[in-house]
């Protein structure tokens, strides 16, 4: 059996703040700080010994990611990889905006639409814009052609699920078990695609920050145990079926 461990960062500055954030380079707030090293202990009380480690290019994810490996026993995590392809979903002009302003602005069907829809993406981020000198340094490494100015989560998806399936899932297959640290975006993706959510019904999924999933899958990677180690702020999924 392999054990799957899904967490979004603890909150960042920007979540306090109300504001889209996307790629935009942002710290943990303190209480962000805590809910990683709570999420941390959680995962030690399971007793699993994780041993591989993914999160995305950007530091709220990378530092949740090191304050959980902090709290788990020295032998596990033998390798944690970033990935780019694991980064939020680029809010495009709407990056730093706050988001009642902003609904408040638009109106609350569009508003909605350009944050949860499937398809729909925000307009495009000015390529002035000042956000963009606050994303990532490790940006440098992705190709120009693959760097966002807008995206929907249908094109989150792809960039997820293409990385989950080439460099994620054989692992889980061989039996490791895995932990990835991302975004409320990239892991509403992961949980779409290993819940077989519908198009619609993944608009309600919401993914609370600092508290992991656990996905239990047997030999045959078939899922046998889903739940949030915090039932206190577990959020339900429903899933159609196992894979």
């Amino acid at each position: 059996m392999s054990t799957l461990y899904l967490i979004r960062h603890g909150q960042s500055l920007w979540n306090a703040e109300n504001r889209f954030t996307g790629w935009v380079d942002i710290d943990l707030s303190e209480k962000g700080r805590f809910e990683a090293s709570e999420a941390g202990k959680l995962i030690a009380k399971t007793g699993k010994k994780v041993r591989y480690g993914f999160t995305s290019y950007l530091k709220r994810a990378i530092d949740t990611h090191e304050i959980i490996l902090a709290n788990l026993q020295e032998s596990s995590c033998l390798k944690t990889t970033k990935a780019w392809e694991l980064n939020e979903k680029h809010y495009g002009a709407l990056t730093g905006l706050n988001k009642e302003v902003t609904k408040l602005r638009l109106g609350k069907d569009l508003f909605l639409k350009y944050r949860r829809s499937w398809k729909l993406a925000p307009p495009p981020i000015s390529e002035k814009a000042s956000q963009e000198l606050v994303f990532s340094p490790l940006n440098i490494n992705i190709p120009k052609k693959d760097v966002p100015n807008t995206e929907s989560l249908l094109d989150t998806y792809k960039r997820v699920i293409s990385y989950f399936l080439k460099n994620i899932l054989p692992l889980i297959k061989q039996d490791n078990n895995v932990l990835i640290t991302a975004h409320g975006n990239s892991l509403r993706a992961l949980c779409k695609y290993i819940f077989e959510i519908s198009d619609e019904g993944i608009n309600n999924l919401e993914i609370p920050t600092g508290n992991p999933l656990k996905i239990d899958f047997d030999k045959e990677d078939k899922i046998i145990n889903c739940n949030y180690l915090d039932d206190k702020r577990a959020n339900k999924i429903d899933f159609k079926k196992t894979k």
